[in-house]
């Protein structure tokens, strides 16, 4: 079974422990382990916390991404940027994992426009629009009192821009209001790379029904995160409380809607997967859950694949 999963925080790790490496480190992603469990690509989040590196954003982000190519160039005999389907399965023939990169704050781009025509020739392909934090572009989930307001006039000009240029809209960690303005303004599908169910944990990181019905309608997709704080009250994340919240989302917004998004290397609790080599545990809950092999393989897979193909 190939997989396809929208969120990692592993350069995050990597730039904290510059002495370790992709191929094989002690975090829950490198290749190793992406190769064990047949990975066709992985995004790699650069994330980072933009109150510390508000003064200069932009160059937070190119060290980030620096360190990105470095990783990619050292093992360049296993894996590859994909800027594209094409490149995805151009990758595969070539027995590569494929790469695609992202930017989870959309604050990287300090309100220029030509910074994010800038990262999307680096190869970024994909920005979750807000972290936790209020930026330029929008609001976050947990800011009280500006849950429904939408988007600012230079996030309305990034959507915008994201359309034209061919790159993933991220609305995981924007608010409600955000969300529905992207769901008005944007002409392609856009993605939630890693939120969950909010009827079945009341996190305001996760979407709502209607959320993942405007989410399904558009074609897009939401990646499922593993984050025992988005999935339930269980003392760590459980594979049972991932595969609630896929058979809440397919039963609302269609088979379609359900994608990964892991959040390995960004969660702090303990998981009954450790890394993601061990997949093949939800793999196997899911079909025991009355899944078939089909709606398997659209999960894991081929339904982010087919967002890909359709925005990049």
């Amino acid at each position: 079974m190939k997989l396809i999963d929208l969120h990692c925080d592993t350069i995050d790790k990597l730039m904290e422990n510059q002495n370790l490496n992709l191929y094989k480190n002690n975090f829950s992603v490198d290749i190793q382990k992406l190769q064990k469990i047949n990975s066709l690509a992985q995004v790699f989040a650069l994330y980072f916390d933009l109150d510390t590196y508000r003064s200069n954003p932009y160059n937070r982000f190119e060290n980030m991404a620096s360190k990105f190519f470095e990783q990619i160039e050292q093992n360049k005999e296993n894996i590859a940027i994909a800027r594209n389907y094409n490149e995805i399965l151009e990758n595969e023939k070539q027995n590569k994992l494929s790469a695609i990169l992202s930017i989870e704050e959309g604050g990287a781009i300090n309100s220029k426009l030509e910074n994010l025509y800038s990262a999307y020739k680096m190869g970024v392909r994909l920005i979750t629009l807000t972290w936790n934090y209020e930026n330029e572009i929008g609001y976050p989930h947990n800011q009280k009192g500006y849950e429904t307001i939408g988007l600012k006039s230079f996030g309305i000009d990034v959507v915008e821009t994201m359309n034209e240029l061919g790159m993933l809209i991220d609305v995981s960690h924007l608010n409600d209001g955000g969300f529905y303005n992207v769901a008005q303004i944007s002409k392609k599908p856009f993605i939630a790379s890693h939120s969950n169910s909010r009827s079945i944990t009341g996190a305001t990181r996760n979407l709502t029904d209607d959320m993942i019905k405007v989410l399904g309608n558009c074609g897009g997709v939401t990646g499922l995160n593993f984050c025992k704080f988005f999935l339930g009250n269980s003392p760590i994340s459980k594979v049972d409380d991932i595969v609630k919240h896929i058979k809440h989302i397919a039963n609302i917004g269609g088979i379609d809607v359900v994608a990964m998004g892991s959040d390995f290397d960004g969660i702090p609790d303990e998981l009954e997967m450790k890394d993601i080599s061990q997949m093949d545990k939800l793999q196997n809950a899911i079909l025991k859950s009355g899944f078939s092999e089909d709606d398997l393989e659209k999960m894991m897979y081929k339904n982010a694949l087919r967002v890909i193909k359709d925005v990049l």
